[in-house]
């Protein structure tokens, strides 16, 4: 069986959107839902708990406070009852098909640690959702000006991996952790995200720990889901971000991302 979990904040109108999604790709694995609330302030609380999927077998736990991703996902996986997980955002619609192709996939490659799909934007054109380890300046290059600069654009362009063809399989470093599918009990070994991460850069160590573990991360574009994806720590536009809550917070888990892995 397959547990598709759901991590919810403030974002109620997206995650009756992907649960829609869910039902309407018609998925013919056996398959529970579980979605954790990590303490919103919008109406998630309200819809969840009146909240009625029919014969679908669904969890939901509404938290007193925002653990963050890494933990709120964390607390997702100890109540599974499948041998495969599917992590993925309320910002994700599931495409018919995309689902089955995955659990297929890691089903029968037992080399395969992680996969995960293509992601299209609400336009239908592809995301840049597979990338190289960073280095140290990678951030930088992401957040501010600099990456705009055309000696600096290569570099961020190759971490991007821009000039992949995305629309072929690959091994690749890391996927971000929008929609990605694993083995319950391989999750369980790798000791499941780090929890010091209270969000951003816990994909990128997750999955470091795959290929550490001597197994593959697996971009897969036979697998199709979309991804209505907003930057929240975006630093290019206005110097104001430089105050914002969140920059800081990524920042932080940069810090800790490369003093773990020096």
């Amino acid at each position: 069986m397959l547990s598709i979990i759901i991590l919810n904040y403030n974002n109620v109108n997206l995650l009756k959107k992907c649960i829609k999604s869910i039902l309407d790709a018609q998925i013919k694995i056996d398959y529970e839902l579980i979605i954790v609330d990590n303490n919103s302030q919008d109406e998630s609380k309200e819809f969840l708990s009146e909240l009625d999927l029919g014969s679908v077998k669904m969890q939901i736990v509404l938290n007193n406070h925002n653990s963050g991703y890494a933990a709120g996902n964390n607390q997702a996986v100890k109540l599974v009852q499948g041998d495969y997980i599917f992590i993925c955002n309320p910002d994700i619609i599931i495409l018919p098909g995309a689902i089955e192709e995955l659990y297929s996939y890691l089903e029968n490659h037992s080399q395969v640690g992680m996969v995960g799909p293509q992601l299209l934007n609400l336009d239908r054109s592809i995301q840049y959702s597979c990338c190289r380890f960073p280095h140290w300046y990678t951030p930088f290059l992401r957040r501010t000006f600099f990456g705009g600069l055309p000696f600096l654009n290569k570099k961020l362009k190759k971490y991007l991996m821009v000039s992949y063809d995305h629309r072929k399989e690959r091994e690749v470093d890391w996927m971000i952790g929008a929609a990605l599918m694993l083995k319950k009990d391989f999750f369980e070994k790798l000791g499941g995200f780090d929890e010091r991460y209270f969000l951003y850069f816990d994909d990128v160590d997750l999955a470091r720990r795959v290929w550490q573990e001597g197994k593959k991360v697996i971009y897969l574009p036979s697998a199709q889901i979309v991804h209505a994806h907003q930057r929240l720590s975006n630093m290019r536009s206005a110097l104001p971000s430089l105050f914002s809550k969140i920059l800081w917070i990524h920042i932080q888990s940069a810090i800790k991302y490369f003093w773990k892995w020096k």
